[in-house]
């Protein structure tokens, strides 16, 4: 399905009063009333990351589900999903209907390090929440000098150190490549996976860049490839990732292979390039993987699950964007339940930058939500997993972040 506008009215559960405004003290900013809440974000529904439309639809699926539950307070949720097609003229665009048209109190979770860049400046001008960005780069973490923007996706930088002081660990004498997406998430990475290797980052012989506007990574591969490289990181997205995965099984190359959670999704990623040329590839998460049968009686997956079937039953339940956007969505009710009748954009902020120990259905355990005004990261720690030819492999303990 790909739709330009998508708009969800639903509700969300109030659980407890804690964060709500003292009775007959309502206040409301742009989008709020005693019976509406109206959000918005931009998703790519269409072009080159249009894999990544599938966290819009589970989160639209997943307020669905919430509305036939109650309300906030009696009032509904308007959620606004324009499709950007991952272009950042057309989010800015979109991004400005938004703001200046919809009038909504908050954007959430719109995917994009590039295409939210170009509106992050203009949304902390108007004092518009950016919340939940869906993308790990480090300039979302920047209360400072853009208080109104929050990350929703792991740290990009912290990722990649993740995988280079497991490399220098394991293997600290292999020679390295690094095939990476030329923006400024795969800076993020890769700076990250340089400062993780250490004394091990001598060990690099090549690093290649692709462009998100190339028809494929076939040359890169093969750059890589005649290096010599026996470890080899990707930071790729979900298309990008396949191919280079699927090439390096037709070449009979057999590097280690450590590859960017953003490009980590079965369906996405290690189908497109055959289950079977992935067995070994190791990337990192904070979240279960459904399909693996240690969480079968887990009372968070079976949670997932059953919303899924009911819920958004044409969508794939080990699709990790549809595990992802079922986070995002709980978060998005988190918030929303803590802002209770104080619904200007100030106290959406302030309830975003102050969650403690937040434990969702389907993080790993150990792993929990800490966000404070100084610090807006929302994931501390990372688990390895490795791909067995048919699921994910999570091994070793929770990773803590620096």
């Amino acid at each position: 399905m790909k739709k330009a506008y998508l708009t969800l009215v639903a509700a969300v559960a109030m659980l407890g009063a804690h964060g709500f405004a003292a009775a007959g003290e309502k206040k409301y900013g742009p989008g709020a009333s005693d019976t509406m809440i109206k959000l918005g974000q931009t998703m790519p529904y269409s072009g080159p990351a249009s894999a990544y439309g599938v966290q819009g639809r589970a989160e639209v699926a997943y307020f669905n589900m919430i509305n036939a539950r109650g309300g906030v307070n009696g009032r509904k949720v308007q959620l606004i999903s324009l499709d950007d097609a991952y272009s950042p003229p057309k989010t800015v665009e979109q991004t400005r209907k938004l703001v200046e048209q919809e009038e909504v109190l908050a954007l959430v979770n719109s995917i994009g390090t590039a295409t939210q860049a170009a509106v992050q400046k203009y949304l902390n001008g108007k004092k518009a929440p950016q919340l939940l960005v869906s993308s790990g780069a480090d300039r979302w973490n920047d209360p400072k000098n853009y208080p109104w923007t929050t990350p929703g996706f792991v740290s990009y930088t912290f990722e990649g150190k993740v995988y280079g002081r497991h490399v220098s660990r394991t293997a600290p004498d292999a020679k390295i490549g690094i095939l990476w997406q030329n923006d400024d998430a795969g800076r993020d990475y890769v700076r990250g996976f340089r400062a993780g290797l250490g004394d091990s980052l001598k060990n690099v012989v090549r690093e290649a860049t692709y462009e998100i506007t190339d028809a494929t990574v076939d040359s890169q591969i093969l750059q890589l490839r005649n290096s010599g490289a026996e470890v080899l990181f990707i930071m790729a997205t979900p298309k990008f990732g396949a191919q280079a995965i699927r090439k390096i099984a037709e070449m009979g190359w057999k590097p280690t292979i450590y590859l960017s959670s953003v490009a980590s999704s079965r369906t996405q990623t290690l189908e497109p390039a055959g289950l079977q040329n992935a067995v070994g590839v190791i990337t990192a998460t904070s979240l279960k993987d459904p399909d693996d049968p240690a969480w079968a009686s887990d009372e968070g997956v079976k949670a997932y699950k059953a919303f899924m079937a009911e819920w958004y039953p044409e969508g794939d339940p080990r699709n990790s964007g549809n595990v992802f956007g079922y986070v995002v969505a709980q978060t998005v009710e988190h918030i929303l339940r803590q802002a209770g009748d104080n619904l200007t954009r100030e106290n959406i902020l302030r309830q975003a930058t102050n969650i403690r120990d937040l434990k969702l259905d389907l993080y790993l355990p150990g792993i929990t939500m800490n966000v404070s005004p100084d610090n807006y990261t929302t994931v501390n720690a990372l688990n390895l997993q490795r791909f067995n030819g048919d699921r994910w492999v999570v091994f070793g303990e929770p990773i803590p972040a620096d």
